[in-house]
């Protein structure tokens, strides 16, 4: 009995042994599996930034198959895409594995939330050395860096000289007065002056025209002072009328398409865009893109020598507890901001960007940017990145209101001054 019961021992060691051996064989030969990242992407479709971003995820996927896939998920649609991203938010969900946001005082709450990866635990100093050390530090929060600085932009004005040198005006306009009267000569020939509009989320291109306005009238440090200070009222003002008196007929309500389609057309002489809109295959099809020159609007006050600038695109990633997850995110992003990756999507887009490079523009258009941005003086916010996208939301939504003269621009300033948290 007693040897039946050693010889009953024996056999369970050996075959437990026999099993471990087995499963530490099988896990040898076992495959990694795949890491997916969905990527909700913006620069998709008719984004000057697509086939650039499309090309480089592409050779990423190729080089790390079987190991790391990135999957582009569209999101064309910029103020749908916007607002999916507060709502995943709020719900207690990230929108993707990596995602972009606007960094401005509304998006700086998503610090607050555990769902992003604080890059600052993950970057080494090589990584970090290729940033841009001041939108580094505008996009760390408290410590944390839960984004990273990726598009940046200056918001000039671009004139369509071939529609000025029409009417007999052969240079931009130095002065406003200069600039009335030009626009009074368009007007007469049939030609809306401005692109403007009152619709979207930001009444982005009007957006642009007031924030130029009111930095001028008040100083760079405007947006630090109530919406009610008389800067922001005589730009309302001013506004107003570019938008009644030169502008097209449907700049009340229309979004962001109509403006520019407007410019496209011919149909309008000045448009205000970022640097990404030079790189778009039907703005190079017009008849008069090689006369376009880019600048800032005359001055309206005493600030002068200054262009709007901004943090256009910060990434970010949702954290995760997943090291091999954490790791794959982390060599994917070092992939498409470095200075390469970055150099080809300025390259094909003409859109600036936050990571240095030794990448300098060859087109007209796209120089212009450069200069324009390395000639300012100093540089200003305009009022989405200053004051926030609820803010831009009341500015946009009041602006019809102002245009149609159903409340006066002291109104529309202090129905957009309690929007302002302080």
């Amino acid at each position: 009995m007693v040897r039946t019961l050693k010889n009953l021992v024996v056999l369970l060691v050996v075959l437990s042994l026999t099993g471990m051996l087995f499963a530490q064989s099988q896990s040898e030969v076992a495959p990694v599996k795949e890491v997916e990242l969905r990527w909700a992407s913006i620069w998709v479709g008719n984004d000057s930034k697509a086939p650039a971003v499309e090309a480089l995820v592409a050779e990423y996927n190729a080089k790390n198959a079987g190991k790391i896939k990135v999957v582009i998920e569209p999101q064309p649609d910029y103020n749908a895409y916007e607002q999916k991203v507060r709502t995943s938010l709020a719900a207690g969900q990230a929108p993707a594995d990596i995602f972009t946001i606007k960094f401005n005082p509304t998006t700086e709450t998503f610090y607050q939330s555990n769902l992003l990866m604080d890059f600052s635990k993950v970057m080494d100093g090589q990584w970090k050395a290729t940033f841009d050390a001041g939108s580094l530090q505008q996009s760390t929060v408290d410590g944390v860096l839960k984004s990273l600085p990726m598009e940046t932009a200056i918001l000039p004005l671009w004139y369509n000289m071939d529609a000025f040198k029409s009417v007999g005006v052969t240079s931009v306009p130095k002065t406003m007065d200069e600039l009335y009267a030009a626009f009074d000569k368009l007007k007469a020939a049939g030609i809306a002056p401005s692109s403007q509009m009152t619709g979207d989320t930001n009444a982005w291109t009007s957006m642009i025209w007031f924030s130029h306005l009111a930095v001028s009238l008040g100083g760079v440090n405007v947006w630090d002072k109530p919406f009610t200070d008389p800067a922001f009222v005589e730009a309302a003002t001013i506004l107003k009328n570019m938008i009644t008196n030169y502008s097209t007929s449907d700049a009340v309500g229309l979004g962001a398409g109509g403006s520019g389609g407007h410019f496209l057309a011919g149909r309008t002489a000045v448009f205000s865009n970022g640097p990404w809109y030079a790189g778009r295959a039907d703005l190079a099809a017009t008849p008069f893109f090689d006369s376009i020159k880019i600048g800032s609007l005359p001055p309206a006050g005493d600030t002068t020598d200054f262009m709007i600038s901004r943090l256009q695109a910060n990434i970010c990633a949702a954290s995760t507890k997943d090291k091999s997850r954490e790791a794959a995110i982390v060599d994917f992003l070092q992939y498409l901001t470095s200075p390469a990756s970055i150099a080809r999507i300025s390259e094909g887009s003409g859109a600036m960007f936050a990571i240095k490079t030794d990448y300098l523009p060859t087109k007209s258009l796209q120089k212009q940017f450069y200069e324009s941005a390395n000639a300012a003086k100093t540089t200003s916010f305009d009022l989405e990145a200053a004051l926030g996208a609820e803010v831009t939301l009341e500015f946009a939504q009041q602006l019809g209101a102002l245009a149609l003269g159903r409340i006066s621009a002291e109104e529309f300033c202090a129905l957009v001054d309690r929007k302002i948290e302080r």
